[in-house]
C-alpha cells in the first residue's frame, strides 16, 4: 500500500477541492459522496473478488494435472493476496473519489449558468462531417430495432464490464504491478480533467438535450424518435431521461450529472486501448477499433457529437505519452542515484 500513497493523496486533496467548490458555491446539497457505496462495496469487495478467485481455480483445474496444489498456492499465495487487498482498498479510495467527481459534475451548470455550447459543437460537427450531422449516416444505415438494441447495449452494460473490469485487474493483480500507479493516475486524470475541468470550460448536454438547452427541438427530433420508440425505448433514452429530471430538480443521484464535451465514456475506453498498444500491437489494434465503435456509439444514442470523441482521443493519448515520459525518466533517474553515489566515492 505504500506505493499508492501518492494516489490516497491524490484522492484526499480532490476531495478538499470538491468540498470548497461546494461550500464556496452554496450548494453543499450537491454532495455526491455516499452515492456510490452500495454498489461500489458490492462490485470491488464481492463480485469481482469472488468471479476472480473462482477464474483462478477454474484455470489451475483445466491447465494443471499433477501440480495443482502447487498451482494452488501461487495463486493464493501471499504476495499475491498482498494485491488484492491493497488494491481493494485503493478501489475503495476511488468510491469517495467519484463521489466527488460526480459532485462536481452536478455542480457545473450551476455555476457556469447553464449549458453554453451545444450549437457551436454541433455546428463544428456539421462543418467536419461535410454538412449533415454526424448521426444521420450511422441512423440510415444501421436503423434498424435489433442493431440500435445491441449498440445500446454495448454502449451501457460490455463498456462497463470492460472499463471497471480492467480496473479492477490493474488494482489487484501482480501481474499488472509495473503499470498500475500509472494507469490508476491516468484513471483518475480521465475523470477530473475531461470530466471536470474541459467539460466546465466548454460545458455542453449532448444532442439528446440539445433541444431543451437550445430551444431547437427539430435538429435531433428524429434520432430521438427512434431512440425513444414508445414500443421499445432504449436503455440510453431511459437514462437520458432520469438525468434530466435529476437536473431540472437540482438534485443529485447516482451517475447524475450532465455533460458533453468531451466524452468520459470514450476517454475511458481510449485510455484501455492505449494501454493494451503497450502489451502487443494486434491487442492494440483490436483496442483501437473498439474505441472507434464507442465513439460511433455515443453518437448514434444521442450521448455525444463526434467531436467530443475525437476530443477525447487526443486528450487521453497526449496525457498517456506525457505522463509514461515522466515516470520513466523518474524511475530512470532513482536507478541512476545509486550509481552516482558509487561513482563519487
Amino acid at each position: 500500500m505504500t506505493a499508492d500513497v501518492w494516489l490516497y493523496l491524490a484522492v484526499a486533496v480532490y476531495v478538499v477541492i470538491g468540498l470548497v467548490l461546494l461550500v464556496a458555491a452554496g450548494h453543499a446539497e450537491m454532495m455526491s459522496f455516499g452515492l456510490y457505496f452500495d454498489q461500489w462495496t458490492y462490485l470491488f469487495l464481492f463480485f469481482m473478488p469472488l468471479t476472480a478467485g473462482i477464474f483462478d481455480y477454474a484455470w489451475i483445474l483445466l491447465r494443471f494435472d499433477g501440480k495443482r496444489s502447487l498451482a494452488v498456492r501461487r495463486a493464493f499465495s501471499p504476495q499475491r493476496l498482498a494485491h488484492l487487498f491493497s488494491g481493494m482498498a485503493l478501489l475503495m479510495a476511488l468510491m469517495i473519489f467519484q463521489g466527488t467527481f460526480t459532485s462536481i459534475k452536478n455542480l457545473l451548470p450551476i455555476i457556469r449558468g447553464g449549458f453554453l455550447y451545444d450549437r457551436p459543437l454541433a455546428n463544428l460537427d456539421a462543418l467536419m462531417s461535410f454538412g449533415p450531422d454526424p448521426w444521420s449516416g450511422p441512423l440510415s444505415i444501421a436503423g434498424h430495432e435489433a442493431i440500435v438494441k445491441i449498440v445500446d447495449w454495448n454502449y451501457s452494460i460490455l463498456w462497463f464490464l470492460v472499463c471497471f473490469a480492467t480496473l479492477f485487474y490493474v488494482a489487484t493483480s501482480p501481474r499488472a504491478a509495473s503499470i498500475r500507479v500509472r494507469y490508476i493516475s491516468m484513471f483518475m486524470l480521465v475523470w477530473v480533467v475531461c470530466g471536470n475541468i474541459l467539460a466546465g470550460i466548454f460545458i455542453s448536454a449532448g444532442p439528446a438535450f440539445y433541444g431543451a438547452v437550445t430551444g431547437d427541438g427539430q435538429r435531433f427530433a428524429e434520432l430521438l424518435s427512434v431512440l425513444n420508440s414508445p414500443d421499445s425505448p432504449t436503455a440510453a433514452s431511459l437514462f437520458q431521461r432520469y438525468l434530466w429530471s435529476l437536473h431540472e430538480h437540482a438534485t443529485s443521484g447516482l451517475g447524475s450529472g450532465i455533460s458533453a464535451f468531451p466524452s468520459v465514456h470514450v476517454a475511458l475506453i481510449a485510455l484501455n486501448a492505449f494501454f493494451a498498444a503497450e502489451v502487443s500491437r494486434r491487442l492494440g489494434i483490436i483496442a483501437f477499433c473498439y474505441t472507434a465503435l464507442v465513439i460511433a456509439s455515443s453518437v448514434y444514442l444521442g450521448w455525444h457529437y463526434a467531436i467530443d470523441g475525437y476530443a477525447s482521443v487526443l486528450v487521453v493519448g497526449f496525457g498517456h505519452f506525457a505522463l509514461k515520459a515522466l515516470m520513466d525518466r523518474e524511475s530512470g533517474s532513482a536507478a541512476d542515484a545509486p550509481k552516482d553515489a558509487v561513482a563519487t566515492a
